[in-house]
Parts: C-alpha cells; structure tokens; sequence
C-alpha cells in the first residue's frame, strides 16, 4: 500500500526532531481497527528503531508494509505470553548494545490487556528507559460514545478488561463490579462474548454501552439494559463476531 508514503514523509518531519534516545525501548501503539488511525511519532519509531517486538511477527510484518516500511525477519523478535522472560532477555541484551527497541503488540497499547506489562517491570528493575507511544484506545473510545454523565468532581472509571474464563469467578467479578458506583470498562472476544453477556444480565436495567468492531467497516455502538445484552446478541448471528469493548454505566449513588 503506497497511500501512506505522504504519511512517512510527515512523520519523518513532524516527529524526526524530537530526541530518540539510544538504548531504550518504545512501546508503540498501534490501531484497534482502521489502519488511518496510525500516530506519526508511531511511524517514525517503526521506522528508526533497530529491532521490533511483537506479539505475532507475521501480524506486526503485515502491518509495517501497509505503511510502506519493509524490515527483514531479523529485525523482527516475537514476545508474547508464551515466552515474555525469554524474549525479555533477548530485548535486554540488545538494550544493552544500545539498540533502540520498539514494543507493538497485535492491536492497541502494549501492556494494557495485551502482552508488554513484564516486559517494562523488567526494564524499570535494570534501570533502562521506556518511551511510551501513545495512540488509538478502544477504551477511551468507547467511553467517549457511552454519554456518561458524572456527579462535579467524579468523572472517574473503572478499567476492569477481561473478566475471568470460568463461570464461577466471573459471576463473582460481576456482583463486585455490580456495586461499583463508577462506570466500568470491559474487554472481550467474540467467543465469549455470550457467557459475558448471560453473567451481565442479573445487572437489569443498569445501562450498558456496546461497542463492537471499533473503527472498523461493521463498527456498531448501542446502549441497552444490561438484562437485554444476550437477547441483543442472540436477535442476529453476526453481533457475536468481533471484538467488544462495553461500559457499564455507573450504579447510581442511594
């Protein structure tokens, strides 16, 4: 894809000035969906760093082309979940040789949700610096189109991501996060999104904002009594599909 070239160069000059110190890692946000949602000081690391890590190299490969940056295999280390202290090590050591490293993980901010949160514990216990670089959230996304209308001087929220997989202590999850006067921000995938929605419904009429595919081509955002989530779902097959971020509106204060 050459349709970002304009981009590159844009990057190069608006973010090329800045201080990129040597020996430092940059954890990169990427887009949750919509490509155009790159940042340009994203773009410029992407392209300046020594070695990119990355939660799976055939994603991050197919991402830095559509962008017009092409790396070789070797600049590309893979650190996700199932190996995070052996390719820490491997980040380390060529912090060490004073390589510049950036972190993507497959969508998003790295460490929020997603693989990246051992990595920097790691970095900070050594005493080697790490840059964040902000971009595209799902979170504040969804929270921007819920239309949640905090009491002066409580505008907070509660960031709960994934809920636990078995029934049991999620439900558990649930009648705490049930009390929380706060809105409160989940995350799910699409497979399941259904057990989610059956553990939500004791929730009843409490409002709960839907967003589906965010910035994506099927992007849906709605509002519905958390009790009517799993029939929402159930009335077409194609809801279940995708990704989920839902704000569960604040309980209001008795």
């Amino acid at each position: 894809m050459t349709t970002y070239a304009t981009a590159l160069t844009a990057a190069r000059d608006a973010a090329g000035s800045q201080n990129y110190p040597q020996a430092s890692l940059y954890l990169v946000a990427t887009p949750i969906g919509n490509l155009a949602d790159i940042g340009l000081r994203a773009l410029h690391v992407l392209q300046m760093v020594d070695t990119v890590a990355c939660e799976d190299t055939r994603h991050t490969q197919s991402l830095l082309r559509a962008y017009g940056i092409d790396r070789p295999a070797a600049q590309l280390l893979a650190l996700h979940q199932h190996n995070e202290r052996e390719a820490t090590d491997q980040v380390v050591q060529r912090l060490r040789q004073g390589q510049r490293v950036a972190y993507v993980s497959d969508a998003g901010t790295p460490g929020i949700s997603d693989p990246g949160a051992r990595l920097v514990a790691a970095l900070a216990a050594q005493g080697l610096p790490v840059v964040p670089i902000p971009g595209a959230s799902s979170v504040t996304a969804a929270l921007s189109v819920a239309g949640l209308e905090a009491p002066a001087g409580d505008d907070g929220f509660v960031f709960a991501g994934f809920l636990p997989s078995k029934a049991g202590d999620r439900a558990t999850r649930v009648a705490a996060l049930a009390r929380e006067p706060r809105p409160v921000v989940l995350l799910e995938a699409p497979h399941r999104i259904a057990a989610l929605a059956q553990a939500l419904a004791p929730l009843g009429e409490r409002p709960l904002t839907i967003g589906r595919e965010l910035t994506k081509q099927f992007e849906q955002i709605v509002t519905v009594p958390a009790a009517q989530f799993a029939p929402w779902l159930a009335a077409d097959s194609h809801r279940s599909r995708g990704e989920f971020v839902l704000v569960l509106h604040g309980q209001p204060m008795v």
